[in-house]
């Protein structure tokens, strides 16, 4: 494993990130919400493009991996000003972004920051303005309540070493400033789309409505009738390959 490098922001917070250079455009890859770098589909992304050469960046948002903060006050907008910092600062020309679950809002949000450095969008059961839905629908009472108490709450983490993942009010109401599927998204680059039709955290229906709301007339949307919401097994990650290649 190589080790980690950071990148110093200006606030005196740091990201851990990993570059490879090679060939453009490069790929740069963007995790999910209480994920990193060290996931089965950034790792395995690593290699692939390690063995054709290509440019491959990976990083840990604020509050994620071995990056600087703490999860709950981070936020959608300092995330996605984390993903242009690499993008700006890290990598090398033109880039084609991959974004998992959180890191397919991410990923739309940088190219929208972005529209001259990003080549094309391939998002993984990408999951745009999920603050909105988890506020209207995703919690219960007992959640609300110590919401309300705390400033955040504690949701079931069936991933992982099953830590239950914590969400703050702050995460909530600062989503707002970013929803992007009630207008049209401006962005006009290929896209692609893999949803698992077995998603139990984000619907595959919603990577139809980004595929709706996209201007671009290049996009495709893959459904997995078997597929869960991480997308991590050998044959999910061939699949994730086989998109970037003919992005590429």
């Amino acid at each position: 494993m190589n080790p980690n490098k950071f990148l110093d922001l200006p606030d005196g917070t740091e990201l851990a990130y990993q570059h490879n250079a090679g060939e453009s455009p490069g790929i740069l890859f963007c995790p999910g919400f209480n994920s990193d770098m060290q996931g089965n589909k950034a790792v395995a992304l690593d290699a692939w493009c390690r063995e054709r050469g290509q440019q491959f960046t990976r990083f840990d948002y604020f509050g994620h991996g071995a990056s600087s903060g703490k999860v709950e006050e981070g936020g959608i907008g300092r995330w996605r000003d984390d993903a242009v910092a690499v993008l700006d600062e890290i990598t090398t020309g033109p880039q084609i972004v991959v974004g998992s679950s959180m890191g397919g809002w991410i990923m739309l949000l940088v190219a929208l920051a972005r529209p001259q450095r990003i080549a094309a969008l391939l998002g993984i059961a990408a999951a745009p303005d999920f603050t909105e839905r988890m506020r209207e629908q995703g919690l219960d009472k007992t959640q609300l309540q110590q919401l309300a108490d705390t400033g955040y709450c504690d949701m079931p983490n069936e991933f992982d070493d099953g830590q239950p993942y914590r969400i703050s009010r702050r995460l909530l109401e600062e989503g707002a400033d970013h929803l992007l599927l009630d207008r049209e998204i401006p962005v006009d680059i290929p896209v692609r789309l893999i949803h698992g039709q077995c998603d139990e955290d984000v619907p595959w229906q919603l990577s139809m409505r980004i595929a709706e709301q996209l201007r671009s007339s290049d996009v495709e949307l893959q459904l997995v009738k078997s597929g869960d919401h991480r997308l991590s097994e050998a044959a999910d990650l061939r699949r994730l390959e086989i998109a970037l290649q003919q992005l590429l």
